[in-house]
């Protein structure tokens, strides 16, 4: 999810996001920044289960799109 216009906050959480994908070493992944209520709409739409977490970084805010995994 985007920063909100007029916040000045910087979150730290994204790298660690791009950190993670660029291990997975598949080129079909990648982060999308949307902003707060689009968010908000495109996770209503998701039919999957969702799953709270204790991460408490602001801006943390994902949706992971399911997939079959090749090896």
């Amino acid at each position: 999810m985007q920063v909100v216009p007029g916040d000045t906050y910087k979150p730290t959480i994204w790298k660690t996001y791009k950190t993670i994908v660029k291990k997975s070493n598949n080129t079909n992944k990648s982060i999308e920044n949307i902003e707060r209520f689009a968010f908000y709409e495109r996770a209503k739409k998701k039919p999957m289960p969702w799953s709270p977490t204790s991460e408490t970084a602001l801006y943390a805010n994902i949706i992971l799109k399911k997939g079959v995994v090749k090896e």
